[in-house]
């Protein structure tokens, strides 16, 4: 069976989703600002299921240090706020009927520097899943070569085509972690 031609768009499509998976990462990350990103993981036990928690509540931000959940079904509020408080995020809400009230407390350095760590190591997992779809771009085109899918002139701008796409993403990489490291360290 013959090799498929190099599909570079294939290729930017796998890149951009770990980009993509990457700055979603990000987003999670606590700033000392409110953002729904930062609970939006949590995982709520509701109807015998877990659900997560955008799909039996409202999260709003009223202030910029405060988030509000509105809980839909007033059974699930208890089930919301154990959820909460349960997933290591350092928030403690406060219920009033059914509303959860959020306050984002203040980072202090420590802290702050530890979550720069974390964004450097997510930021590293992304670099490396695009290097990896490099690799299997670079692995493609060895494939056609051999198989004498393309001519030899080509061989070396695919390279270079999949060589800029890759330095394009962790560009962009960069880029997106440079301004979270800056939002992190801002006082």
């Amino acid at each position: 069976m013959p090799t498929p031609p190099l599909d570079l768009v294939e290729l930017k499509r796998r890149m951009q989703g770990a980009t993509q998976a990457f700055r979603h990462e990000l987003g999670g990350l606590r700033t000392g600002r409110a953002s729904a990103s930062l609970i939006e993981p949590v995982m709520v036990e509701a109807y015998g299921q877990q659900m997560p928690i955008n799909q039996v509540a409202t999260i709003s931000v009223p202030e910029p240090r405060m988030l509000s959940v509105q809980v839909w079904d007033k059974s699930l509020v208890t089930a919301v706020d154990k959820a909460i408080r349960s997933a290591n995020l350092g928030l403690s809400p406060t219920v009033e009927g059914q509303i959860l009230r959020i306050r984002i407390p203040e980072l202090n350095e420590q802290r702050r520097k530890e979550m720069v760590k974390i964004a450097h190591k997510y930021a590293e997992d992304a670099r490396v899943a695009v290097r990896h779809v490099r690799h299997d771009g670079m692995e493609h085109i060895k494939r056609l070569e051999k198989d004498k899918a393309i001519p030899e002139d080509d061989v070396g701008r695919h390279q270079d085509q999949v060589q800029k796409l890759t330095d394009q993403m962790i560009a962009e990489i960069n880029a997106a972690l440079a301004a979270k490291e800056k939002e992190i360290m801002q006082v």
